[in-house]
């Protein structure tokens, strides 16, 4: 016999008061969508606007974008990936080869653009995708009905509480020195 949790028990049962659990948003698979430029929802959709510029929302299913906040992430994975690549063929290079300084600089500045911009976009596709899937940011609150997540609030400090601030008809006393 199972007690359970409302009737004084450890467990065994579910809680009925729990908030019900928001549905799955696999990881993996929003990632790769993400990092092909397609929508991390239904996968068929635009990701990106433009070059770098992501869209506001899918427009196929209409899942809203407009909460990511990709930010430095992106080229900072850009310029590990592509400084690991770069700086590791350029010292192999000048071991094994010994090339002119010229030579190795006409070779590895164009590679290092060509791969610094094939990375990019698709780094922030991926970027985009986690936050999408972890539901940070905008995505917590934005579904697939395309529901526009809670616009942020100013921080306003509350006001004093009524009991710390003297009132203007009562006269104030200094401070009493000990004697």
């Amino acid at each position: 016999m199972r007690v359970t949790f409302e009737d004084g028990g450890g467990g065994g049962g579910e809680r009925r008061d729990a908030a019900p659990e928001p549905s799955a948003r696999p990881l993996g698979r929003a990632i790769g969508r993400g990092v092909r430029g397609h929508c991390p929802t239904c996968g068929t959709g635009r990701l990106f606007a433009g070059y770098l510029a992501v869209a506001p929302a899918c427009d196929i299913c209409g899942e809203r974008f407009s909460g990511h906040r990709a930010d430095d992430l992106p080229p900072y994975l850009t310029i590990l990936v592509v400084g690991h690549v770069v700086v590791s063929g350029l010292l192999i290079g000048e071991r094994l080869y010994q090339p002119d300084v010229t030579l190795a600089l006409a070779f590895w500045l164009p590679v290092t653009v060509v791969l610094t911009l094939a990375l990019l976009r698709p780094i922030k596709g991926g970027v985009v995708a986690l936050q999408w899937a972890l539901r940070l940011h905008g995505f917590a609150a934005a579904g697939a009905q395309g529901r526009e997540p809670p616009s942020p609030t100013r921080f306003d400090p509350p006001p004093p509480a009524a009991d710390s601030r003297p009132s203007p008809s009562a006269p104030s006393r200094p401070p009493q020195s000990p004697e």
